[in-house]
């Protein structure tokens, strides 16, 4: 089972969410009205996301959708 790991560090308003585990070696890419993309530095592949400036109701989450589970058991 895929594991999610959210971090909330609010004297900062950091909002960061994992998907993956964090990696030793990973870049960021900003994505856009303080939305931070995470990838694995070797593959590329996203593994997280942070968003600047976070407030609970913040409706810049609004727009994130996370979906877990295989192509195949899609209809």
């Amino acid at each position: 089972m895929a594991q999610v790991k959210i971090f909330y560090e609010p004297e900062t308003e950091l909002l960061t969410v994992f998907w993956q585990a964090p990696r030793k070696d990973q870049i960021c890419t900003e994505l856009g009205d303080g939305v931070i993309l995470i990838k694995d530095a070797s593959t590329g592949e996203a593994i997280g996301v942070e968003i600047l400036s976070y407030k609970p109701g913040d409706n810049r989450f609004d727009t994130v959708s996370v979906e877990l589970g295989s192509l195949s058991s899609v209809g």
